[in-house]
This record gives C-alpha cells, sequence and structure tokens, in this order.
C-alpha cells in the first residue's frame, strides 16, 4: 500500500503515469479490439450483381454473401417476367461492409390502374400520342362515313365503348374509331358543266360536297369564258357521290393571275 500514498511530488508523478497508462490502454483496446470485432471494421464485400435475378432467389444468394435487400420501388413491364430485379442499389462491383441493404426495384405481376383518358373529339393522331403517355397501346383504327375528318368518334376495348375516367388496366389495347372526312348519304352527282365557276361552286357547296382541283383550258368554239366544261365525276346517270367527297373542276379560259406580295 506504500506506492498508493503521496506524501511527495515524486508519488504523485507516478499516479499521474499509472492513471495514463490505464486510459490510454482502455482507449487502445477499445478501438482496436472492441470496434473491430463488433463491426468488422476494415471488412468490406463486392456488392453483386442482382439486377434480372428472381426475387425468390435473391434472399438465399445474398445471404451467402452476408448482404440483405430492400425492395424500394416496382414497375409493370409486360416483356419482363414478374418480381425479376429491375434496378440495384448500390451498384455491382462497389464495396460496402457486411449486413449491407441493397435496395432493389421489381416488376410488377398485374399493371397497374389508371383512369381512361378522353380521346373522342380529339384528332386522330392526338390519341394515338395520349395512349402512349398513359402506357396503353394503340389497337384498331376504324376510319367510317363521318365529316370530322381525322376526328376520333368513339374508343373502345374488346369492341365495346369505354368511358373517359373509367379504370383501366396500363398495356391495355384501345381502338379507336374516327371519321373519314365524308357523310352517309349517298345522292346523285349533280351536273356543274356550262355554269359560271362561281356559281358551280356554290352548288357544290350547298350540297355538301368539296371543291377539288381546278384546271384551266383554252375556251373551244361556242364555250364561254369561266363556265365549267368539264368536271371528276362526272354526272353520268346511275352515277353516285357521298357528302364530303371533292368534285375537280375545268374551266374555260386562263387562270387568275396570282398577286405577288
Amino acid at each position: 500500500m506504500a506506492f498508493l500514498k503521496s506524501d511527495t511530488p515524486l508519488d504523485v508523478l507516478k499516479h499521474l503515469l499509472v492513471i495514463g497508462l490505464c486510459g490510454a490502454a482502455l482507449l487502445f483496446g477499445f478501438f482496436f479490439i472492441y470496434l473491430p470485432l463488433t463491426t468488422n471494421h476494415g471488412e468490406t464485400i463486392v456488392v453483386p450483381k442482382v439486377t434480372g435475378m428472381r426475387v425468390d432467389n435473391l434472399e438465399d444468394y445474398l445471404d451467402e454473401r452476408n448482404l440483405r435487400y430492400f425492395v424500394d420501388d416496382s414497375t409493370y413491364n409486360p416483356t419482363i417476367k414478374p418480381f425479376t430485379v429491375l434496378t440495384q442499389d448500390p451498384a455491382p462491383g462497389e464495396r460496402v461492409k457486411e449486413d449491407r441493404k441493397i435496395y432493389i426495384s421489381v416488376s410488377m405481376k398485374n399493371p397497374p390502374v389508371i383512369k381512361m383518358p378522353k380521346l373522342v373529339d380529339g384528332s386522330v393522331k392526338n390519341a394515338q400520342m395520349i395512349l402512349k403517355s398513359y402506357d396503353l397501346q394503340v389497337g384498331k383504327i376504324e376510319f367510317v362515313p363521318d365529316l370530322a375528318q381525322n376526328s376520333v368518334l368513339k374508343q373502345l376495348v374488346n369492341g365495346k365503348e369505354i368511358a373517359a375516367g373509367a379504370p383501366i388496366a396500363k398495356g391495355t389495347r384501345v381502338d379507336l374509331v374516327v371519321g373519314d372526312g365524308q357523310g352517309n348519304q349517298e345522292f346523285p352527282v349533280p351536273n356543274v358543266v356550262n355554269m359560271p365557276e362561281d356559281e358551280a361552286v356554290t352548288l357544290l357547296v350547298g350540297q355538301g360536297l368539296l371543291k377539288g382541283e381546278t384546271f384551266y383550258q383554252a375556251p373551244e368554239e361556242g364555250q364561254q369564258e369561266g363556265t365549267v366544261v368539264k368536271q371528276r365525276p362526272v354526272a353520268a346517270p346511275g352515277s353516285t357521290i357521298r357528302t364530303g367527297q371533292l368534285v375537280d373542276l375545268w374551266i374555260a379560259g386562263k387562270a387568275p393571275l396570282t398577286p405577288v406580295n
């Protein structure tokens, strides 16, 4: 017990030296013995490639490598088998500590359900872009007689109309019924030959027809300039035309000069 006495300054110095050595030993043991044993300090594992693997095979595969996984996202892709790993983080080849989680995204078994967009009354081109943006497939496009040219008249799934806002699974095929710019009504082709051009055009428009191309030719004997000398389709007996169709005209005389801006 004489060592514990501190009657002299030398005894105090001895005590301080012993306390310092004990503290240093404790720090050395904690940082260089205890921590490495409990945290595997300095030991790392190379992250394996798990993309493309099935999730049901992943747990055993990572357990053998002292790693774990966590599914943090899922997406649907009809071309990929369900429960296939699509992405991973950390990436293959990175070094991590044991028991590290690998965050993965997987492909879903069933497609997510969304609301059917409104396509009716819009153009067929716009409808195709909307379907693709919603991850829906463009199905059959059927053109039917209607004056609304290239306008979507109906949106169908499996032959039945589907309303905007109705639930629909991503990847579903949507068929479109589109107007061809012509009506259903058929009637005899009107005869506009020998009529002045402006009157002929007025008659065609009044019957729901459209003026097509205009050709000009030198007038023959007895033909008055500015009158229609020929039309296509011709107004032959039994010939019919539908609303919205074009009628081409041949006019006697020279083409009018186009004003120069």
